[in-house]
């Protein structure tokens, strides 16, 4: 039986991508793109079954992390974490990370394990981008309104009480949006403001520079990640008209380690292609 049209531009597409994927910066951007979103959907639709035998139950962060994290080798993506030892304390927190590009997730896929018990707050468009929004929702991930400060701030006060009952850490990316520009942009006072009101300290995890992408150049190169967690930051005895300095405060430090790391990490990418 001769071969239909389908299958002979399939046939011809599948030689073809190679070499596309190596002479062209452009495709190996989508590409790659496509293969981590892909990736991500496909398992949410696989694990959803089993996220549903225990609905909004955190653990099921460690479950889906287990699965998709081996996606960062199909993308050349490496990933160094320091500071393990803040991570793996049982106890609640509120977790400020800076946010960079969608990769984070992919990042926070590395550590779930040793953080065990985490949940994230999310924009609310998220729970729209099925499958992986209801797999995100069966995870307990948190989702506000990035347009009303107020409510979002009832949502996350109101799930306190259930985070600190249960030890659960508060993953919070408190720049709001992501900025791949190799700096750390000014925070919003969200998370400070939960931190402070139920007293729980906070902690700063520190992602190095992604030098290695660029939305603007169409270029996802391979590269190596730095992942920082730094000492807690005590709030004991503090109030609302500490957040301005407890917010200066934490931002300053991440911005030395985003620095340095993003130095590091460069330099050692260089060396390791020379």
């Amino acid at each position: 039986m001769a071969p239909s049209c389908f299958e002979v531009i399939l046939v011809g597409f599948i030689l073809v991508l190679p070499f596309l994927y190596e002479m062209s910066r452009t495709f190996r951007y989508y590409f790659k793109f496509l293969l981590y979103y892909g990736y991500v959907m496909l398992n949410s639709v696989t694990l959803l079954p089993i996220m549903m035998l225990r609905p909004r139950n955190v653990k099921n962060f460690i479950l889906a992390s287990s699965v998709c994290s081996c996606v960062s080798n199909l993308l050349g993506v490496r990933w160094e974490l320091r500071g393990r030892e803040h991570l793996e304390q049982e106890r609640t927190c509120v977790i400020v990370a800076n946010h960079q590009s969608s990769l984070d997730v992919m990042g926070m896929f590395q550590i779930w394990p040793i953080m065990e018990k985490c949940t994230v707050v999310g924009k609310k468009e998220l729970f729209y981008a099925w499958p992986f929004g209801l797999a995100a929702w069966l995870c307990g991930l948190i989702f506000i309104d990035r347009m009303n400060s107020e409510k979002a701030r009832s949502v996350i006060n109101n799930a306190t009480d259930h985070i600190k009952e249960k030890k659960i850490k508060l993953w919070i990316f408190p720049e709001g949006t992501r900025h791949n520009t190799g700096q750390i942009h000014p925070f919003k006072k969200g998370a400070f403001h939960v931190a402070i009101n139920s007293q729980l300290p906070i902690l700063p995890v520190v992602f190095s520079s992604y030098y290695f992408l660029s939305s603007e150049e169409k270029r996802f190169d391979s590269g190596q990640v730095i992942i920082t967690s730094l000492p807690p930051i005590s709030t004991k005895g503090l109030n609302t008209t500490d957040i301005e300095h407890l917010m200066q405060k934490t931002r300053s430090v991440m911005m030395e380690v985003f620095h340095a790391t993003s130095r590091e990490a460069q330099f050692s990418s260089t060396t390791a292609t020379s």
